[in-house]
């Protein structure tokens, strides 16, 4: 029977089960279009947890329709002896989502959230009555081997003995050195065993905020997701207390050492001194309005907050904050993903679950299926716009997420500096200053040679290699230093390409570079083509670009069903234009073993009605995916078009045509286009 529901159950304090909700909301999301979360009991409203995974995940659901009952509420039916009261509400609630959605993911109530004893196991008692399998949470934190082998044949056990459905297992936060042997425990479901990440439960700005109910004076949503590795109180001379802050620094100081405070801002434009992540001033002490006006007036990047108590009863609280993890912490997100790809058998997950395959493809589906392609051969791209934020915040991601190697191009100091301001974490990175390269006079004497039939000089060359970044990257993607290379955030489309023609080339029978779109539509994924380079591209370019874009298709499992565009449709129409696609349509059934339409207009292309009544006896009309615009004044405008009135998100320009993956960015990109185009970049350079 195909399973609709899964119940995370934390079986322990602290185990972890929002780590593991996550790492099974992006499984379910790149297979099911409509997915719900359900938590039957909760501490508080609005619920953290909920916060996360609708927010991340863009769950079409209402926060409030995930909620059985708050905690209160739920004691107090226990204490009254209503226990079945409480399972009555809680499968109400839940019976009100579970119709609506493909699967609904459910993740139980953690011990520490309720305030009474129970002689049973409340998580296990409600998967029952909800009628779903139960995968249990474990916290491995400081146990020996013996200990977590006890608590997973003591939880089998109590699943068994309440007769559900028992799916998985995973322990969290286990000691690495005996996670081999765990593996070797006999079981009859699936056991996944996850090392300590300290980095998950780092506390970090918004911890501070939330749990001191800390006033803003300085910063904004932006900071809150900055890591705090240390507290320090600041009670000496600024020199003194200079020599003593690290990276990532929680500062608390009174209120009135208004020289801690402005000097430790001032010591964030310096490459030598650590960055510190937060100010936390104490005391009922007003800071002075000349004061905050210079501290905004220096552009601070670094959150102060402030709370009445005393300094030394603050940092006793300081203490006992635990980390939790937020949607807007791309940090902690990340990292989830990267454990689930390193220690997770997510194929054999998805095997058991039983899951139907489908034609449906949300845009949500195709993004993270283009994470999955690409971690599964894991290929090194090189950025050389390691400057801008988005470009480290991208690489992050995709590092902690395990997707692809990344080497980032620029002044070393200047790059780590910059991603300690803005506290992304970038030590998995490979960083190349090309003006120290050991690799420059390689890479210029054989730019030289490329380029000397056009009066390039060595001195040139050598100028070009050392300054252009752009030019280095695809040097290293030519010598196979990198698999791939993406710009294009910083500079024009023209500056990324003219390396890559120069140095790289075009494929063999191919003259011309073009590009292509994903357009993820709301149940389906076309490819647009070429909507960003060729302005007017001949009958031979036109048949090139068509089949360039449907080989590229096919490399993201889209079978291709080539539609040829225009004005017409079949022969109902004549002139240049019509003519032209009518002859770029029979080269590429001449050249390739593509199927392929056209002319044909775009209604008649991708809707059935029309293409019956147009072109009743074809085998692409009313199902087209591959759209090839005549020129790019119509490809460029129709794919705008399509991603504004309908809401439509578009994944590219994606270049195709080169010997290696070249990909370009627009100046106005978002963080997501980034790690999309990087993953595409990856896939393109696994079938090389």
């Amino acid at each position: 029977m195909k399973l609709k529901s899964l119940y995370i159950s934390p079986l322990e304090i602290e185990a972890g089960a929002v780590t593991i909700s996550f790492g099974f909301m992006q499984l379910l999301k790149r297979n099911y279009k409509r997915v719900g979360f359900f938590r039957p009991i909760v501490k508080y409203i609005p619920n953290n947890d909920i916060e996360l995974i609708v927010n991340n995940f863009k769950l079409d659901i209402d926060k409030k329709d995930c909620i059985g009952i708050d905690v209160q509420k739920a004691e107090q039916l226990i204490s009254n002896n209503k226990i079945s009261k409480l399972y009555e509400i809680i499968i109400n609630r839940y019976e009100n989502i579970s119709s609506k959605y493909d699967f609904v993911l459910i993740q139980g109530v953690s011990r520490d959230s309720l305030n009474i004893n129970l002689d049973f196991d409340i998580n296990l008692e409600i998967a029952k009555n909800l009628n779903t399998a139960v995968v249990g949470v474990l916290n491995g934190k400081n146990k020996d081997f013996l200990q977590v082998k006890n608590d997973i044949l003591v939880e089998a056990n109590n699943i068994k003995k309440v007769k559900c459905k028992h799916f998985a297992t995973f322990v969290n936060r286990v000691t690495s050195c005996y996670l081999d042997d765990l593996y070797k425990i006999d079981t009859t479901y699936k056991l996944f065993c996850i090392p300590e990440k300290d980095e998950l439960s780092a506390i970090t700005v918004r911890d501070i905020k939330e749990s001191l109910n800390a006033k803003v004076v300085i910063g904004d949503k932006a900071d809150y997701s900055k890591t705090i590795k240390n507290v320090k109180v600041a009670a000496m001379s600024f020199d003194n207390y200079l020599v003593h802050i690290e990276d990532r620094d929680l500062i608390i100081v009174p209120a009135d050492r208004s020289d801690i405070i402005i000097g430790s801002i001032a010591a964030l434009h310096s490459k030598t001194v650590p960055t510190i992540s937060c100010i936390l001033m104490t005391g009922d002490i007003k800071l002075k309005k000349q004061i905050k006006e210079l501290l905004i007036g220096l552009d601070t990047q670094i959150p102060i907050l402030k709370v009445k108590e005393n300094t030394f009863d603050i940092a006793k609280k300081v203490l006992d904050i635990k980390g939790t993890i937020s949607y807007e912490n791309n940090t902690k997100t990340s990292l989830i993903i990267g454990i689930f790809n390193q220690y997770v058998d997510i194929e054999a997950i998805e095997k058991h679950l039983l899951l139907e395959s489908n034609n449906i493809i949300t845009p949500l589906m195709f993004e993270y299926s283009l994470l999955k392609k690409a971690s599964l051969n894991k290929k090194t791209i090189v950025l050389p716009e390691a400057t801008d934020d988005r470009i480290l915040k991208a690489s992050e991601i995709l590092l902690n997420s395990d997707i692809v190697n990344i080497i980032l191009l620029g002044n070393i100091q200047e790059i780590n500096h910059k991603a300690s301001l803005i506290d992304v974490d970038i030590s998995k990175a490979i960083i190349i200053d090309p003006k120290e390269s050991e690799h420059l006079k390689q890479f210029s004497e054989i730019l030289y040679e490329l380029r000397k039939h056009k009066g390039a000089t060595k001195e040139k060359t050598l100028d070009v290699i050392q300054t252009n970044y752009n030019y280095f990257a695809t040097m290293m993607v030519h010598l196979n230093f990198a698999d791939g290379m993406v710009s294009g955030s910083i500079s024009t489309t023209a500056d990324t390409v003219r390396p890559a023609l120069q140095i790289i080339k075009t494929k063999p029978n191919t003259t011309i570079v073009s590009s292509v779109f994903f357009m993820c539509l709301e149940t389906e994924v076309l490819v647009y083509g070429d909507c960003a380079i060729n302005p007017e591209p001949s009958e031979n370019e036109l048949a090139q670009i068509a089949i360039s874009s449907a080989t590229t298709a096919k490399m993201f499992n889209i079978e291709p069903k080539i539609a040829m565009l225009s004005y017409s449709t079949g022969e109902s129409g004549s002139g240049d234009e019509v003519t032209k696609v009518k002859n770029a349509t029979n080269i590429v059934k001449k050249e390739s073993d593509f199927i392929v339409e056209g002319p044909i207009q775009y209604d008649a292309a991708i809707i059935k009605s029309v293409a019956q009544a147009k072109l009743p006896n074809s085998k692409v009309a009313g199902d087209a995916n591959v759209l090839i615009f005549p020129n790019l004044n119509t490809g460029n405008n129709t794919y705008k078009a399509v991603q504004r009135s309908s809401g439509a998100v578009a994944v590219g320009p994606i270049l195709q045509g080169l010997n290696k993956p070249i990909n370009d960015l627009s100046r106005g990109c978002l963080v997501s286009d980034i790690v999309n185009t990087i993953a595409i970049t990856a896939i393109q350079a696994q079938y090389k």
